[in-house]
Order: C-alpha cells, then structure tokens, then sequence
C-alpha cells in the first residue's frame, strides 16, 4: 500500500541545470522547515487526529503564530503569500472554536462568515474545511455560495449552515432574498483581502459589514499590505495581532524565469513553438482579456494542441471542468486571464507562460507563482513584443529582478 505524503513544507534551495535565464529569488519564510508540531498549538485532540490521518506532520510559519492567536479570540492581520498555508492557519482554529462554543442560532443565521474575492477560491477553502471536517466525530455544516450558477439550490442550502464562504455579490444576493442573515456573525474572516479590494468589492464588503454585529473576532489575510488593505485593516480589526511571513531571512530558488522578444506577428507562432519544442504537457497561458484567453486557445486547438480557456465569463460548471481536467493532466493547455492568477492551486505545474503581460508587478508576480512550489522547480516564460519592453522594464524594476530578453528572429516558425 503506497503511503499518504508527508503534507509539511519543509524545502531546501533547489538545483537547476545551468540556462541563460533569471531566476526569481522569492522569500519564502512561510515554506521554510518548520519549528515545532501542531500539539502545542492548542487544537483539540480530535482535531489533532483528523490532521495526522491527513499526515499534516508540522506547521508553516504562519499556521504556528496565527493558530494559538485565533483560538484565544484575537483579532489577527496575516500577510502571507498563496502556498503559505494561510488557509488552514484559520480553518482549524474556526472548526476548533465551532466544536468548543456550539454557538447556538437561529436557522439561517450563520456564525462564521469567510469572504473571498472569486469563486475558485471559495471552492478550495470549501475543500479544506471538508477535507478536516471528514476526519472528525462531530459534523460541521459548511457551505460555499458565489456567483455564475443558480441561486434557488443555494438559498435552500442555507439551513442549519455554521461556517458560510461566500462572494460579496452572492452574498447580498442572498440576504435580500432572506435566505441568510448576519446579524450574529461571531466570527469573520477577509482572505485574500488585496485582490477583494483590487476587484471592486470595497461598497459590498462596506454593505456586509454594516449588517454584522460590532462585537465579533476578524481575522484578515492578505498577500500585500497596500493602502486600500491597510484602510479595511483600521475599520474592521481591534488590537490585531500583526504577522507577517511573506518576508524572511532565507531566500529559495524556485522559479526560473525566461523573456523572448517576439514581434507581434510571429507572437502566437512562437507560443506554439515554445509549447511543442519543450514538449510541455501541462502549461498555464496567462492572457491579459477574456477575448484574447478565447482566442488563443482555439487557435491552440486548431494547430493540433490540446487547449481550453476558462475566464470569469464563461459558466461556473465550464470553469470548473476545465480547471478539474487540467489539474489532472487530461487538458495540455489551460488559457486564463488575472482573474484567476490566485485562484489556481496545483502543487507542480512546471510552466507558466505570459502570453501577454499583466498591468501590475504585483499580479505577474502572482501568475508566475502558480509554478514552482510543492519542493519543485518551474519555469515561467514571457513573450514580449516592442510594445511590452517599457511595460516589462517597470515590472522587474519592482519586482527587483531582471530577466535577460532572448532574441527570437533566428527561430523557424514556419509550420507553427
């Protein structure tokens, strides 16, 4: 019987045949060996056991300082970056304090409440509660409600539901339908704030907020503290513990990045070349529209590779087929746009590749760090026509490192 992976994150710097290429240097306190195991944390034994069965052996860096201080009832302001384990950081202290208090409610009146900014996200922060849930004696309803499908199963799911993760707009959605109520909320959870904010959800989260009781424990999670996260930060968290592990004293090694200058005619060519000359079997094609991401991938598909595009206007059920193939290994090529950048989670996907570069460092950044993780390295290419060299010298330039920019007119793109 083949044994369940040991599920800690302890990694070491990696080593990659030599290439012309820059490799992004990315401070990884969150991936480093970790320290202690999860008993001293406070958890309860049966949570205890539901981990070990799950061989989650040692905390990350943010689980071991955000876990004690959830379950003491603090306010808590985590800034990690995706892979940092943040996600279970509050899981299990929220299905902790749900066994221990039992909070008693009314039907439909939830008492932890979880927003995320995209649907993909509440579907994998659905999954780790689940995944938990299923090791324990004691079941707690946990539901998942967002946009794009059909409200009417939605508003029935909400009886009896004591961990809500939701998207603002579905979620008022479905208060002003009376299907769910917030007004004995006990515990809040904001993941993901940056990007909730960058998409436009700040009157919405302002709504929501006005309908929750004043005294209640928030806990907020973002991968930057930017201006609009530290603003929410103010109104919403009351003597926060404050910890941040997205910068650290080890550096890691994991993603090699590469940059070709392309002209514009021979862009989507080269793209084809790329992915059959290294033989890439599972790749991430970042576009910066909906309409491009569409119109890459069928002209994929009709030079005989086999791709899809999943974007925020295609239906939940196709993006979630198209996600689910590519994750396991049934579709070569998976063609999205930003809105996305956080919402894919696969533990080796080996490249990445920017088809057309985003508008800010910080989501570039995002998009390559879909590739190298889970202790392996990836690659993560960019196709740069003339037009893209200021955008893409202002990229590394906030990013602070610099990518050599390979010529491509020597490179025989007919057939392509």
């Amino acid at each position: 019987m083949n044994e369940r992976p040991d599920r800690s994150l302890a990694i070491g710097t990696l080593a990659v045949p030599y290439c012309r290429r820059t490799r992004l240097r990315i401070h990884l306190t969150s991936m480093e060996t970790p320290t202690q195991e999860f008993e001293p944390l406070g958890l309860s034994p049966q949570l205890l056991a539901a981990l070990s069965s799950l061989n989650y052996k040692q905390p990350t860096p943010i689980q071991e300082r955000a876990i004690p201080a959830i379950l003491f009832g603090k306010d808590v302001l985590g800034i990690a970056q995706t892979g940092s384990g943040k996600t279970a950081a509050y899981v299990l202290p929220i299905l902790e304090r749900t066994l221990e208090q039992k909070w008693p409610m009314a039907n439909r009146h939830v008492p932890v409440l979880v927003l995320v900014p995209t649907r993909e996200l509440a579907v994998q922060v659905e999954a780790v509660f689940q995944e938990l849930i299923n090791g324990l004696p004691e079941r707690v309803k946990v539901a998942a409600v967002f946009g794009g499908v059909s409200i009417n199963p939605q508003m029935i799911g909400m009886q009896g539901v004591q961990v809500l993760i939701a998207t603002p707009g579905r979620l008022l959605d479905l208060i002003d339908s009376k299907a769910v109520h917030l007004s004995s909320v006990k515990m809040l959870v904001l993941d993901e704030a940056d990007r909730m904010l960058d998409l436009g959800f700040q009157e919405e989260v302002d709504r929501l907020l006005a309908l929750m009781p004043r005294k209640r424990q928030n806990l907020l999670f973002s991968a930057t503290l930017n201006h609009a996260v530290d603003a929410i930060t103010q109104l919403v968290l009351h003597k926060p513990e404050v910890i941040q592990v997205s910068d650290g004293p080890q550096e890691i090694v994991l993603i090699e990045q590469r940059a070709y200058r392309v002209s514009n005619e021979r862009k989507g060519p080269f793209l084809r070349y790329l992915i059959n000359s290294m033989d890439m079997q599972q790749v991430l094609v970042f576009t910066a529209s909906s309409h491009s991401a569409d119109h890459v991938a069928d002209k994929l598909v009709k030079n005989g590779i086999e791709a899809k595009a999943t974007h925020g206007k295609k239906s939940n059920h196709a993006r979630q087929q198209a996600l689910a193939d590519f994750k396991a290994g049934k579709l070569r090529v998976l063609v999205t746009t930003d809105l996305l950048s956080r919402g894919i989670d696969i533990d080796h996907l080996p490249y990445v590749i920017n088809y057309e570069l985003p508008r800010s460092p910080k989501d570039y950044v995002h998009r390559i760090g879909r590739t190298g993780r889970a202790q392996r390295s990836g690659i993560a290419f960019s196709i740069i026509t003339p037009e893209d060299q200021p955008h893409f010298k202002v990229i590394q330039k906030k990013m602070k490192q610099w990518v050599t920019l390979e010529g491509t007119d020597d490179v025989d793109l007919s057939g392509m």
